[in-house]
């Protein structure tokens, strides 16, 4: 092809450079987060489901609070962990506020480094129109100095500055699904926590 996408990118102006370059950045950062969430998200399940085998054959929480070491990504057994270590509740209601207070710490991890991806998501396609249309000023400029607004002409800066909304639809696409997906995902361990508080109110309170 007379002119590739990478020739394209490498005769495209500064400000368009610059534009691609923040999109680079987001794409990367999104990716890196997407890979992180789906380990975290995934180790938080598998070991979650093995520390409720262990909640609900132990009946000691002295026991169950040394097996739940075993267990460093469960949000579950640290919720248990947490409220278990302080040993400063008498009360039901005491230790229903305590139980509020780390499942909010827990929620807080689990959504951690999701606002990245939806700003991602929201910011990435207007800069990639913004570099679109800056752009597509300078084909203009370049057919003004031509003197010509043949195809010929107009074609490569036209396509050049293109490459920069197709750039950023590229970054925001997998940052919205991604967002979506794992919001969804940590919005259910949530859940989970709610009605995993329930037992733990019982479970300590009996002993």
């Amino acid at each position: 092809m007379e002119h590739s996408a990478i020739q394209l990118i490498l005769q495209a102006g500064y400000v368009v450079k610059a534009v691609l370059i923040v999109l680079l950045f987001f794409s990367v950062m999104s990716w890196t987060i997407i890979f992180f969430k789906w380990r975290q998200f995934s180790k938080a399940d598998r070991e979650s489901y093995d520390f409720m085998r262990v909640f609900d054959a132990t009946h000691n929480p002295r026991d169950l609070f040394s097996s739940s070491k075993k267990y460093p990504s469960s949000h579950l057994a640290a919720l248990f962990k947490s409220v278990y270590s302080e040993k400063t509740y008498t009360e039901r209601d005491e230790l229903k506020r305590m139980l509020r207070r780390y499942s909010a710490l827990e929620a807080a991890k689990l959504e951690r480094y999701l606002n990245f991806l939806a700003t991602t998501g929201s910011t990435a396609p207007f800069i990639g129109l913004f570099g679109t249309v800056w752009g597509i000023m300078n084909a203009f400029r370049g057919i003004g100095a031509a003197g010509s607004a043949s195809l010929a002409v107009v074609a490569p800066g036209i396509a050049e500055a293109l490459i920069a909304t197709a750039v950023g639809l590229a970054a925001a696409i997998p940052a919205v699904i991604a967002y979506n997906y794992y919001l969804s995902r940590a919005n259910r361990m949530i859940i989970d926590m709610d009605d995993f508080s329930e037992e733990l109110v019982d479970y300590l309170l009996r002993q």
